[in-house]
């Protein structure tokens, strides 16, 4: 993923008004983060816990994306759609998101499980332990990678209505 200044992440927002996208808190740890390692960078608002946002590479530029997690807890320990865990290492939530344009302002929302502190570039990158004898852990690593950005770069088009 390409590095990106706290101002660029803020332009990137598709589904939220302006003032929204105004208020938006950007932490300072992005400046440290490893952006070869991420396929898209999450952070939930200090001040809202139940908003999420997301933003991550489509076509070149970045795309950024307002989440809310439901309030209501799951009734099952679900997978991430995203990386697909099966490990589950961390807790998954049921977000929503805003369309893009004119079918986010009628109320058009569309929801999916995701990793509650968005660990999936984390997830996928781990070397898990050999299914049988010959099994190459680094090309199954590179499957769960590629996965995780084709599930990404889906769900964001379907939000911006371009899918």
């Amino acid at each position: 993923m390409l590095a990106l200044s706290a101002s660029t992440i803020r332009s990137a927002f598709v589904n939220v008004s302006t003032r929204e996208r105004n208020a938006i808190v950007v932490p300072a740890a992005f400046d440290e983060s490893d952006w070869d390692r991420l396929d898209y960078v999450g952070w939930r608002d200090p001040k809202s816990p139940l908003l999420g946002f997301v933003v991550a590479e489509i076509d070149g530029a970045p795309v950024g994306l307002q989440l809310r997690q439901a309030e209501q807890a799951t009734r099952s320990r679900p997978q991430c759609s995203w990386c697909s865990d099966v490990t589950l290492p961390n807790d998954v939530v049921l977000f929503s998101a805003r369309r893009a344009g004119k079918a986010g302002r009628a109320g058009n929302t569309v929801g999916t499980l995701l990793c509650a502190g968005f660990e999936c570039s984390r997830n996928v990158r781990r070397l898990d332990p050999p299914a049988y004898l010959g099994y190459d852990v680094a090309a199954a690593r590179d499957r769960r990678i590629e996965s995780l950005r084709a599930h990404v770069d889906s769900f964001f088009r379907d939000l911006r209505g371009d899918a």
